[in-house]
């Protein structure tokens, strides 16, 4: 069953972060991935820009607003999609990425 992990992040925490602990996370990303081609589990990762945009359509037309919000700090900074047999297992593989520890990673479970 396919699952999508949302990374969080703040920018600004992010940026505040030593050299050493973010090399320490990217280090974790690729050892993950690794790990996960091998198991036959990983489908696609892929970093998100920092800048977005947020459209909807009342019927008039669409209407675009910039985001991410500004009530927010966080916002989502990558994902990955894996093949894996359960939501346990994809709870597992979630926390082993290194931004676990500094913020959320929302797994959800796709629709086949």
């Amino acid at each position: 069953m396919k699952h999508l992990l949302l990374i969080q992040n703040n920018f600004d925490a992010w940026n505040a972060l030593p050299e050493s602990e973010i090399d320490a996370i990217m280090e974790a990303h690729t050892s993950l991935q690794q790990e996960l081609r091998a198991s036959g589990e990983f489908v696609e990762a892929h970093e998100l820009g920092e800048e977005a945009k947020f459209v909807r359509n009342n019927g008039s037309g669409p209407t675009v607003t910039d985001g991410p919000f500004i009530e927010t700090k966080e916002i989502v900074a990558g994902y990955y999609v894996v093949d894996c047999v359960d939501m346990a297992r994809a709870v597992e593989i979630a926390g082993k990425f290194g931004e676990a520890r500094l913020w959320p990673i929302e797994v959800r479970p796709m629709d086949p």
